[in-house]
């Protein structure tokens, strides 16, 4: 008699990681063969005892692998049942400085359409872009960030409530599509006059500045992220998760 695995809620390996590897193993063990229409999350989420986020989250990346597939009113179907060569890693960026006991103060300066043609020519899109400016304040240091997502990635992007949530779990969540690769530079500039501003600063004073573009898996850029700042004690960080 088979016995089903289930959760180990005592492991370092997080909850959605689990049942990630759970349904894996059955669609690649030929248990759940290409065709087949898995439960539903609600089930799922009964059967192990895990939140619909949790249940949500793993199957998410198993669609966008190309493990499953979604279809509109029918439910959530076996895409393929042969194992992909290679090592798979889910990256979770983090857009928040870190450190112990560190006190976060975010307020949004700026909202709206852009038409620079600088992020228009990395973001390569003719496409509308929209353009959210932040101000951070971590333990009295102020940082400045600018985000730049093309409309067609977010298309209700004007309606998210932005103020408490990450730019990359929101295109995790509702993008068109997900994020893939990100390439990161970090660089110490002079501040121009609109960060001069955001950061209270003198213009020309040298920042550091991490810039992050967000790549898809088709290899088109889909957005970007530049954190400026002046301040000494921030930790910019990026997290992998490997899953298989």
């Amino acid at each position: 008699m088979k016995i089903e695995k289930t959760v180990d809620r005592g492991s370092k390996e997080k909850l959605y990681v689990q049942i990630y590897s759970i349904i894996l193993e059955k669609i690649e063990s030929g248990e759940w063969p290409a065709g087949t229409r898995i439960p539903p999350e609600d089930e799922l989420c009964r059967i192990y005892d895990v939140s619909k986020v949790t249940v949500r989250e793993a199957m998410q990346e198993l669609v966008r692998e190309g493990c499953l597939k979604r279809q509109q009113g029918k439910g959530t179907f076996v895409a393929y049942s042969v194992p992909q060569p290679g090592v798979n890693m889910r990256t979770r960026l983090s857009e928040d400085m870190y450190g112990e006991g560190v006190k976060v103060e975010k307020e949004i300066l700026f909202r709206g359409f852009w038409k620079g043609a600088e992020e228009k020519e990395v973001l390569m899109t003719e496409d509308e872009i929209y353009r959210i400016c932040i101000r951070k304040v971590v333990d009295g240091e102020i940082y400045g960030e600018e985000i730049f997502i093309p409309l067609f990635i977010l298309p209700d992007i004007e309606q998210e409530d932005i103020s408490g949530r990450s730019i990359y779990d929101l295109i995790e969540e509702k993008g068109t599509k997900k994020i893939f690769r990100v390439v990161q530079t970090v660089e110490f500039a002079e501040i121009k006059k609109e960060d001069a501003m955001t950061l209270k600063q003198q213009e020309g004073v040298t920042a550091l500045v991490v810039s992050r573009t967000l790549i898809s898996s088709d290899g088109h850029p889909i957005g970007i992220t530049k954190t400026t700042g002046t301040g000494s004690s921030a930790k910019f960080q990026i997290e992998f998760e490997r899953i298989r």
